[in-house]
């Protein structure tokens, strides 16, 4: 019965430090990923943890401050995207003690500004929030007491890390290949945002002033038509669905979210239109979509999975108490042409 009692006795911090030969303080270090710990130390703590099957216990941590979650706020699952952004955060995190909490909270402000609250109220360590439609006051004023890096939004804090994509870079190398084609009737869908959020950057902001200034630059002003969209299949098909079957349709069209064009590209299809000899489609985020084989939709690549794990790696420095500067990370986007963009007037 003794026996038992020791087998079912919960591992200690203590223990995993006296199976190491270390010191509590070292084995705390190596479990909140600290830095200055050698990697001699991390294999040696390591080898006691996996020996002992040590496990955290969750809630004894929150009182001692730290939790080891880390929470991420997105707007839905069906977002290809999210899924890249999602497997870097992930693999930054793989050898550290943290565990990502996900919240799906959808489109609407207040649910989201709901769902961060709980995980504020659940005393997680940080946040990851991917292009929230919280307002901004409310995002600045959780950042002040909960490490919180934002992912899509341009704007700059000191309260707060960022990581963006140029995405008016990108909607010119979209602009700039379907130009170059043979387009001149170009159209965006682009998701509506919020304008209570008072963010002045977002990433539809920035991506629809990129391709405005592209059209402009092609001397194409006259042929600029935005169509406002959520960044879903339904949003897209929608979109599609106004812009292909009203009189002087465009002979291609950008979507600022792979998700939304081929919610474009379902349009096309039931409208009895051709991909691409009848409308060409590009798309944005380059997600594994878009690289099926009989999908092969041109796209802006803006690395999905090196904006998760950026964004995981500032958030840890912030945890672990980096407070004299913000960082704005910037990727470089690349487009990614394929069969879904043609020239217009091709005999087919």
């Amino acid at each position: 019965m003794q026996q038992d009692s020791r087998r079912n006795k919960r591992v200690t911090i203590t223990d995993v430090a006296r199976h190491a030969g270390v010191s509590t303080a070292a084995v705390s270090k190596v479990l909140r990923n600290a830095y200055g710990v050698s990697a001699a130390m991390r294999e040696k703590v390591g080898a006691a943890i996996a020996e002992l099957d040590y496990r955290p216990h969750a809630a004894a941590r929150g009182m001692r401050g730290r939790t080891y979650t880390i929470g991420v706020l997105l707007d839905n699952i069906r977002n290809t995207f999210f899924a890249d952004i999602l497997d870097g955060i992930r693999d930054e995190l793989h050898d550290s003690e943290y565990t990502v909490m996900i919240g799906a909270a959808g489109f609407g402000a207040e649910a989201q500004s709901k769902t961060t609250r709980s995980m504020v109220d659940r005393q997680m360590d940080g946040l990851i929030l991917i292009a929230p439609g919280t307002p901004r006051a409310e995002v600045l004023a959780t950042a002040q007491s909960t490490p919180t890096v934002v992912i899509g939004h341009h704007d700059v804090s000191e309260l707060h890390d960022s990581v963006v994509d140029a995405d008016g870079v990108g909607a010119g190398l979209v602009v700039d290949h379907l130009v170059s084609l043979g387009h001149r009737s170009i159209a965006l869908v682009s998701s509506p945002g919020s304008r209570s959020s008072k963010w002045a950057r977002t990433p539809e902001i920035v991506l629809t002033n990129g391709y405005t200034e592209a059209m402009g630059r092609h001397d194409l002003a006259e042929h600029t038509r935005v169509c406002r969209a959520a960044y879903s299949d339904d949003g897209g098909y929608k979109a599609g669905m106004s812009l292909l079957s009203g009189g002087n349709p465009p002979t291609a069209i950008m979507a600022g979210a792979d998700v939304a064009a081929l919610g474009v590209w379902r349009a096309a299809h039931e409208l009895g239109l051709r991909v691409p000899e009848d409308v060409s489609l590009a798309g944005y985020n380059n997600t594994a979509l878009a690289r099926l084989a009989t999908v092969q939709l041109t796209s802006v690549d803006q690395a999905g999975h090196d904006m998760g794990g950026t964004a995981a790696r500032l958030l840890l420095e912030r945890v672990e108490g980096r407070r004299e500067h913000a960082v704005q990370t910037t990727m470089t986007p690349r487009l990614i042409v394929r069969r879904s963009t043609a020239d217009p007037t091709k005999p087919r």
